[in-house]
Parts: C-alpha cells; structure tokens; sequence
C-alpha cells in the first residue's frame, strides 16, 4: 500500500496552510482527513496526472468529467465545505479559489518539490485526452455568428429528453419566481413567465419577440394568456424543433412562430414588446452593445424591453475579469457575466429608459437545487439519454451554482426597460403596483 491519501493530504496542507476539510479517499483504498462528512474519491490516479499537466481549474474538472474524482455524501456539503477556502470571508474582495491557486501554482519553480511528489504519486504517462464532453476548439472571432452557433449548440443541443428530466414539464432553462415556499418547480416557472407578460404590460393583439426563446415556453405562455402573437428566436435546432411541436400540439401555430434565427439577423420589427430571459449571458461584453441598439430598433415608442440576467459582482479591475475555464470549456462556451450596473448603463446607452430593477438572486437558488433533484431522481435515464460525462458535467454546474447564489458571489436580475417616444414619454402608468398588478394609480 502506498497510502496516497496520506500522501496527498500532507501535500495539501502544506501547499494551503491547513488541513482540507474533505476526507480523502484514494485508488489504493487509503483514507486520510476528517471522519465526518462527504468523501472526495480520487478512484484513478489518471486524475493527478491531469492536474500535474494542466494545473488549476481544468485538469480537475477533466478529472471531475471522466469519473476519475468523485464526492461521495452530499455533494452540496463538500462544496461548501471547499467554499470556506474559495473566497475569503469578510475581506474587501473575494480571493480566487485556494486550491486552484495552489494547483496553478505547481508550474512555479519554487513550488518543484510539490509537483515532483504529485507527479511521483502519478507515475509516468502521458497526459489523458480531455473528456469528449469538452466543447471544440473555438473558431472564428468571438461572438460571431458562427461562433455563437457552435458554443449555443455545445450546450442545448445535447437532447430535449436529457433537459425535460432535468427542467421538468415547463421546459424552462431560467430562474423560477417562488411565490410561496411550498411552490412546485411548475408552479414557480409559470409565475415566472406571468410576472414577465405583467411587466411587459401585455395586450391581446400586441406582437411580442422572446429573444433566446429556449423550448418556447414563454411564446406558448404569452400566447395562450395574454393573446398576442409572438416570434421566438434561438439558434438551437433542437430548441426549435421542440418549440414548434409544443405550439403545434396547443393549436397555436396560426398565433405564434419559431425560427432558427440570431437576434442580429432579426428585423421585421417593430414589436410591442420584447423578452429576453437567460439569453444575454451568451451574448458577451464585445456585442452587448449592438444587442442593445438591435432590441431598442425592434421596438415601437413606448414599447418595453425585460432582460432577465444573470450578473457577476464588480470588480476593483474590471479588465481583471475571468470567464471560468470549466463552465467555457463543458458549460457555456464565451459566456460571460457582467454587473448589474453595467448591463443597465449599456441599455440606457443604447436609447433605453431603466424603470425597474428585481434582483431575484435567492430565487435561482431554489430553481437550481429542484433541477439538481431532477437530476439526481433520474440519474441513469440521463446517463443513458446523453453521456456519463455529460451528465456529471450538469450536477456540478447546477449544485455550484445554487451555492454561489446563496453565497451572493452571483446574482439575477430582471430589468424592465423601455423605448420611450419622441417627447420622452414611457406611455406606463407612475407606480409599479399600477404596471404591475392593476392597482389604481395616481
């Protein structure tokens, strides 16, 4: 017996400082660290190898996708567990992750004695090939239309029955709006997309454009409540496919109507109204602002705009800003998040009036951990639907991601905006409980 778990937790606490708050568990059935909690298995010593050649984020998120390293227990409680070591508690500013500054830090020379006893607990071998999960190399400038198509096809188009195990009947892929607690997922994502058709100010007759339309949930909502006729757009063949069959199997197809469309290549405007839920993410700091001026041109004076966005926290060097290497590499390939405050300066840039701003950042917390729950209940009809990898790759996005809107390093906003006419006007009654809810107004 080697007792590599010893081993490597000796390593670890000398390259952080302290002990790791996860028992280790290894491929020769050693064990070190804490008796209570989650396990980390490292079940092949591929893993290491991964990491000596890639260190940092990615060589454990190869290893992570390939099976090679697994948390045994509740996953939630090893993240946060490793969480009291990802940000710095009470500072100014959140430090990145410890162990992936250590990790990375394996190149420095100073730091030799470490890699040389990693490597030496590797053995000799080439470096594995990446996870066929990992997106392709990118092509193209970033945030071209070719480009945009690869990376959305990348992450939706891995099977419509894979997502409806995870998102469940409403097919929707965003933050939910949970009114009460006991509330289902359905319930919460239909009081979702009500609250958007109410802040949209929706008539019968008026033209909507759901931009990013996913499976089309939001046009068969607004469609079949309010009576407009709707376009959907998205770039994912998959997404349309489905969408279509959904408004065909409604009856909605004289009312409604799916493309396979960028945003860029839509003009038949105007429109009364626009949403945009979840889709802003992809579109990158480099195009927001074209993505600004296109959706203020699609609509008519007095037409609103709802873009519902996930947001970063600023930073004291916004040019120091990191797009995450496992979320760009098995996630959303050139995603990319951006303040709250910026989002809106560049919409007001762009002609916009901002009238409304709710942060929702608890919201998708809960949304997350039901899609986890989904996930983990139907766990080998997601494997055999897609892949192993890929699925490993949703529950560790999905189960960080609700820590870190519980932990405020994330946040989601719904931002009401409005084209307003010649003279100014935003044609909205005063109070929000008058837009919003039919309240009288003043």
């Amino acid at each position: 017996m080697t007792d590599a778990a010893g081993r490597l937790a000796g390593l670890a606490k000398q390259a952080l400082g302290r002990p790791l708050p996860l028992r280790l568990r290894a491929w020769d059935g050693s064990e070190a660290g804490p008796s209570d909690g989650p396990v980390l298995a490292i079940r092949d010593r591929r893993a290491l190898h991964r990491v000596a050649w890639k260190p940092g984020e990615l060589g454990l998120a190869r290893a992570w996708v390939a099976g090679e390293i697994d948390v045994e227990g509740d996953l939630y409680e090893a993240l946060e567990r490793i969480s009291g070591i990802v940000w710095g508690r009470g500072e100014a500013e959140p430090e990145r992750h410890a162990v992936l500054r250590t990790l990375t830090a394996l190149r420095d020379p100073r730091n030799l004695r470490l890699a040389t006893e990693v490597l030496a607990l590797a053995g000799p071998a080439l470096p594995p090939a990446p996870p066929r999960e990992e997106a392709a190399r990118h092509r193209g400038p970033l945030h071209s239309l070719r480009r945009d198509r690869d990376a959305i096809s990348h992450h939706y188009d891995v099977g419509n029955d894979f997502y409806s195990l995870v998102l469940g009947p409403s097919m929707v892929y965003s933050c939910a709006y949970w009114e009460r607690p006991a509330a289902t997922l359905e319930d919460a994502q239909r009081a979702k997309l009500d609250l958007i058709c109410r802040k949209l100010g929706l008539q019968p007759g008026q033209r909507l454009l759901d931009v990013g339309c996913g499976w089309g949930s939001m046009v068969l909502h607004a469609v079949e409540h309010y009576g407009v006729e709707a376009v959907g757009v998205t770039i994912s063949e998959e997404q349309a496919g489905l969408a279509r069959k959904r408004l065909a199997e409604a009856g909605l197809t004289d009312r409604a109507e799916i493309r396979v469309q960028d945003y860029r290549e839509t003009d038949d405007g105007p429109y009364d109204a626009i949403s945009s839920i979840g889709m802003a993410e992809h579109v990158g700091s480099v195009q927001f602002r074209t993505y600004a001026e296109t959706l203020h041109r699609l609509l008519k004076p007095g037409g609103r705009l709802l873009n519902h966005q996930i947001a970063r926290r600023p930073l004291k060097d916004e040019d120091a800003y990191r797009i995450d290497e496992f979320i760009d590499r098995y996630v959303f390939p050139d995603g990319e998040l951006a303040p709250v405050g910026t989002t809106t300066a560049l919409l007001e840039d762009a002609g916009f009036e901002v009238r409304d701003v709710e942060a929702l950042r608890e919201h998708y917390a809960l949304t997350l951990r039901a899609w986890v729950a989904n996930l983990e209940k139907h766990w080998p009809d997601a494997v055999r639907l897609t892949t192993a990898g890929r699925a490993r790759v949703w529950h560790l996005y999905m189960a960080a991601s609700a820590l870190a809107f519980e932990q405020n390093n994330i946040g989601v906003n719904q931002i009401l905006a409005v084209r307003t006419t010649t003279g100014g006007n935003a044609k909205m009654p005063g109070t929000r409980g008058a837009w919003l809810y039919g309240t009288t107004q003043p």
